[in-house]
């Protein structure tokens, strides 16, 4: 396989876990919490950047790649620094775990605001799991799986 076409593929496989996400979101009625949002973000860049590399020049293949091995490494950070929050490992964002607090630094006025989030998701607390598993451990291995891909993309001849 060519290292443009291993790259078309992880940027099929963010794509893939993209839409799962909006899956469980809008389809099963898990809403994401902040951390879950930021994961989306790299596959975003890794489907674009995969798109890209349909229209790129040689000399500009290897640097996409390259910012796709990036984007897929640094959602499969975030998937794990969320996994290692919601098993208690560290303390997570103030603003979404229970780490935070609480309504001792709200005043009336916020706490009668109408315009706030009607749920806040917690970042901390797993809503669905398989074989052990949150969706963030899920999209950590998964796209660390990714990564690998654009890195054997980027070791092909045909990348250059």
């Amino acid at each position: 396989m060519t290292g443009r076409a291993l790259g078309y593929l992880a940027g099929a496989g963010s794509a893939a876990l993209l839409a799962a996400a909006f899956a469980f979101q809008h389809i099963g009625g898990l809403p994401p919490c902040a951390l879950c949002i930021w994961q989306r973000w790299p596959h975003v860049a890794a489907a674009f950047l995969a798109a890209a590399l349909l229209l790129a020049p040689a000399p500009l293949r290897r640097p996409l790649l390259a910012l796709g091995a990036l984007a897929a490494l640094t959602t499969g950070g975030i998937g794990i620094y969320h996994t290692g929050i919601e098993q208690g490992w560290w303390p997570g964002p103030t603003s979404c775990s229970g780490s935070g607090p609480g309504l001792s630094g709200m005043s009336g006025a916020d706490l009668l605001d109408m315009t706030a989030p009607a749920q806040v998701v917690m970042c901390d607390e797993i809503p669905w799991a398989f074989a052990g598993l949150s969706m963030a451990g899920w999209n950590a291995v998964l796209s660390l799986g990714l990564a690998a891909l654009w890195l054997a993309a980027l070791r092909r001849p045909s990348a250059r």
